[in-house]
């Protein structure tokens, strides 16, 4: 249940981990030979005994009943049907850029050893999260340096003078500050937006358009372009920096859904298929006892039962693998079937309400299966790579009697903001009277959890000039 659970690349360090501790396991192809001795139900016994060690008979603990092969691999798929290979970490990180220009700076020794502590404290967005009474005290306190606010904001504002614009910033509105400041040349509307940004922060993020209008006394299209000025802006001005010191993070797809003929074809991620076996010198190690002639000595029996024990973890660690495909094939396929209107289009509207329990009885297995086997894993569809959970939805009945998934109803949710006029955004109550009128009867304050599970912001923040 445990490996079930896991997905695919945390499968591998599974795997990984167990080949490093059993020393039975091994990974790759080989060949199997038809004189399999590996699968004896005997024990073998530590209690001490007062027969000779050469009357201990090797026979006893070993068996010629062959075993089937999928107890010692699981070879579904060809080691080239996905590409293992990690991408190693090169290059120069966003911390490293803003450093190099600070070398590139007239700043005496101490003061470049104090921006540089400072360029350490910028988050990957770019902003300086800490306080700098903080900072001044973590000088003190961890490298003997004794500088005092005044110096340090000296010091914060040769930061900020670096690229990208923005950098360095304490909030988002002096993030925005800074890069106007550098954009000013002159342009009405640069500072025009400049002014907002310093002055009417507060109206701006209300958009409360009509409010900065008649403070400033301007009309609606200088306002317009101002507020286009601003759209121009980076919020995040560290992610317009390549940090490619660290490796791209890519979702890895547990399966694999295509159409093939206008017919659905699932594929489970080759790497949750590995080629494991028992390995060739522990089983040397059992042949060659047993084709030994004359009896095992003590030592010998200590060490059958050490190779015993390893090769049983090995072929019960193999036989988990290959019950943890099996299983995550059926649910799988039972949910592409299920949602095969889906599948095929890749219309939102054509997902079916469906619950754990729904796939659950069709597999005749427990729901708690099916939730570890949708649990973090990714599928690839023609359409996207989505969370498997993401099918899943709570059922709602129409004004025709029809059970409809609540994805459904977000979809229809969705477009309709989209195509809303964002002048006169529709409030809540206005869309829950058009999911009525379109044959959803849903709740006011239904429609705002709705609203709030998509990111959509209430209708004043949707507005627009």
């Amino acid at each position: 249940m445990k490996l079930i659970q896991l997905p695919t690349q945390a499968l591998e360090e599974r795997i990984q981990e167990e080949l490093e501790a059993n020393p039975a396991l091994d990974e790759g192809k080989e060949e199997l030979d038809n004189r399999d001795e590996f699968d004896s139900q005997d024990e073998f016994s530590n209690e001490e005994t007062s027969e000779r060690d050469d009357d201990f008979d090797i026979d006893q603990y070993l068996s010629d009943d062959e075993i089937p092969e999928y107890r010692l691999r699981a070879n579904n798929y060809s080691a080239d049907d996905d590409d293992n290979r990690v991408p190693l970490a090169g290059g120069t990180s966003f911390v490293q850029t803003l450093r190099t220009q600070l070398g590139m700076r007239s700043l005496k020794d101490e003061d470049l050893l104090i921006a540089e502590y400072l360029v350490g404290n910028i988050d990957d967005d770019g902003y300086l999260r800490r306080e700098l009474q903080d900072v001044v005290d973590d000088l003190a306190f961890t490298q003997g340096v004794y500088t005092d606010l005044d110096n340090l904001e000296r010091l914060l504002s040769v930061i900020q003078d670096l690229d990208p614009p923005g950098v360095g910033a304490r909030s988002l509105q002096e993030c925005l500050a800074l890069q106007l400041a550098k954009k000013k040349n002159g342009n009405p509307s640069v500072e025009l937006a400049q002014e907002i940004i310093n002055e009417y922060f507060d109206e701006f993020v209300r958009k409360h358009y009509q409010k900065m209008m008649d403070r400033l006394e301007i009309d609606e299209d200088q306002l317009r372009d101002a507020l286009t000025e601003i759209s121009r802006l980076n919020p995040k001005p560290g992610g317009s920096v390549a940090d490619n010191s660290r490796p791209t993070e890519n979702v890895t797809p547990d399966y694999i859904i295509s159409i093939e003929d206008g017919e659905l074809k699932l594929q489970l991620n080759g790497k949750n298929a590995p080629e494991l076996n028992i390995s060739r010198e522990y089983k040397g190690m059992l042949e060659h006892y047993r084709d030994s002639k004359g009896k095992a000595t003590k030592s010998e029996k200590d060490a059958l039962m050490f190779v015993k024990q390893k090769i049983d973890a090995a072929k019960w660690f193999i036989d988990a693998i290959r019950q943890r495909q099996q299983t995550l094939i059926l649910t799988m396929s039972t949910i592409m079937e299920y949602q095969k209107e889906y599948f095929l289009t890749g219309d939102e509207r054509k997902l079916k309400p469906m619950i754990l329990k729904d796939i659950a009885d069709q597999i005749d297995m427990d729901i708690s299966t099916v939730s570890r086997v949708a649990s973090n894993k990714y599928v690839q569809t023609p359409y996207g790579t989505f969370l498997i959970k993401t099918f899943f939805s709570e059922s709602m009945t129409n004004s025709d009697g029809e059970e409809v998934s609540t994805r459904e109803i977000k979809k229809i949710l969705e477009d309709s903001i989209g195509e809303e006029d964002k002048k006169k955004p529709l409030t809540d109550e206005a869309l829950s009277k058009l999911l009525k009128e379109k044959g959803y009867p849903i709740a006011r304050r239904t429609v705002a959890k709705y609203r709030e599970q998509l990111g959509i912001p209430v209708a004043r923040l949707r507005k627009e000039l």
